[in-house]
């Protein structure tokens, strides 16, 4: 969270419409984007230059399904809507599905497989991951490898992925994959074709990306999964994430396909601060704010696909609207969109992306629904920071009755013992328990009327 005096808080959370100047965003080169406008009521695709492969630009993230709960109160994967969002897909020109043996608690790669197989192999790609972020031997690694399979029900991937290197540089990275022998392993099985295409997924600092991407001279990998989107192109704290800048025009000299995840920023960028919704809205009335950020994205030419969790219908329907008849954002677009992206860096919200990973907590705390909440008050500048604020009774009954409402009592904030189990798992490297606290913290002066 970036550090912001009160008054300067009060004027970003109360702000309506706004001047913007092109010096809001800073410096930075300007990339040209010689994509050309897609066909109205077509699927927008990109050629793989490696293979050939005509991928849809609209990527399936499998990582958020919808959810239910069984006859023993236990979270599974709501299959007959998973079927549901596949077939019409598949339907509208997607072909690209994206998952892991991580996501969903596990369960993802089987939902997902499961929707897939009833459909011909030929009419979609899969994508998974060696996600052997616990068990690190060979055997357990194998082991994962050989389960995607049987739950993937196929007998090649067309794209696999390297899971999350970058945090602990080359060191962690020989752990994971070289002494175990997994590179070695996987090398042979792109030989052999039960790979067609072998990449990686990128988070951490750009000295740690610098070191993933030499092994390129060695590995030779034909794809990279990068997070990009119009706020960390040029606004990544450069501690734990790159700006996508950096790292998009590293693989575009290499010529390596990109597959971009978080094209959203965990759905932050498809619910701006109002101030930012008004200049979009002013500018394309029809369209959704989510579509501009898929449009930043979209219009630089090495990209291949880009990832989007679609949980619900309403989610697949509105991007479809972004991506048939795809158009590519003009240069003074993305100016623009740079200009929101250094409006909003001055925003004090949690970098949470909602990926999930450091669920479940032990402790049973809603980590991602306490933060996304916290992150939704402030972009709609519904914070009650000072008993100064004209309507500050209003805003702090507010905050306190809808934070109750966004989450059970038991799995707030203030049940966490600060253990740290969850540090290790989240790919922007939140300080977890630090942001609970303070968000803790601010929820007990609301309570006690102190602010």
């Amino acid at each position: 969270m970036k550090d912001i005096n009160r008054r300067d808080f009060l004027k970003l959370a109360g702000a309506g419409a706004l001047a913007v100047g092109a010096a809001a965003c800073g410096g930075g080169k300007k990339t040209d984007t010689k994509v050309e406008a897609g066909i109205e009521g077509q699927m927008e695709y990109r050629t793989n230059p490696g293979n050939g492969d005509k991928v849809s630009l609209l990527g399936y993230g499998c990582m958020r399904w919808q959810m239910k709960k069984d006859e023993n109160g236990k979270d599974i994967v709501d299959q007959e809507s998973v079927n549901e969002l596949v077939d019409r897909a598949l339907e509208a020109g997607i072909n690209y599905f994206d998952t892991s043996p991580a996501y969903l608690r596990g369960q993802s790669e089987k939902a997902t497989g499961d929707a897939l197989a009833r459909h011909p192999r030929n009419s979609y790609y899969i994508a998974t991951k060696l996600s052997n972020f616990g068990d690190r031997s060979a055997e357990a690694s194998k082991q994962m490898y050989l389960d995607s399979f049987e739950q993937m029900q196929t007998d090649y991937f067309d794209y696999y992925l390297m899971h999350s290197i970058g945090r602990g540089g080359y060191e962690a990275f020989k752990k994971r994959y070289e002494d175990n022998g997994m590179m070695d392993f996987v090398l042979k099985e792109r030989e052999a074709g039960r790979i067609r295409q072998l990449g990686f997924s990128f988070h951490g600092s750009q000295a740690e990306y610098d070191q993933m991407i030499a092994l390129h001279d060695k590995y030779k990998w034909d794809f990279v999964q990068i997070e990009m989107n119009y706020m960390d192109w040029q606004h990544a704290d450069g501690v734990r994430n790159v700006n996508a800048e950096y790292l998009y025009d590293s693989l575009d000299k290499r010529e390596l396909p990109i597959v971009v995840m978080e094209p959203l920023l965990g759905g932050r960028l498809a619910n701006v601060p109002e101030n930012i919704t008004y200049h979009m809205k002013k500018r394309e009335p029809d369209l959704s704010v989510a579509s501009w950020a898929f449009r930043f994205v979209g219009s630089y030419p090495r990209i291949l696909t880009i990832l989007s969790g679609m949980t619900y219908r309403e989610h697949l329907e509105d991007n479809l609207k972004t991506f048939t008849g795809f158009k590519p954002l003009t240069e003074e677009e993305i100016e623009f969109l740079k200009d929101m992206a250094g409006i909003m860096a001055t925003y004090p919200t949690v970098n949470c992306t909602h990926c999930n990973y450091c669920m479940p907590c032990p402790f049973g705390i809603d980590i991602p629904a306490i933060f996304a909440h916290y992150n939704k008050q402030v972009n709609e500048g519904t914070v009650a920071q000072s008993s100064e604020q004209a309507n500050y009774k209003e805003l702090r009954k507010n905050y306190l009755l809808s934070y109750n409402k966004a989450i059970p009592t038991l799995r707030q904030a203030d049940h966490c013992i600060g253990c740290g189990s969850c540090l290790s798992h989240c790919p922007q490297s939140i300080d977890i328990p630090k942001e609970l606290h303070r968000i803790d913290r601010y929820i007990e002066q609301l309570k006690q009327n102190k602010l």
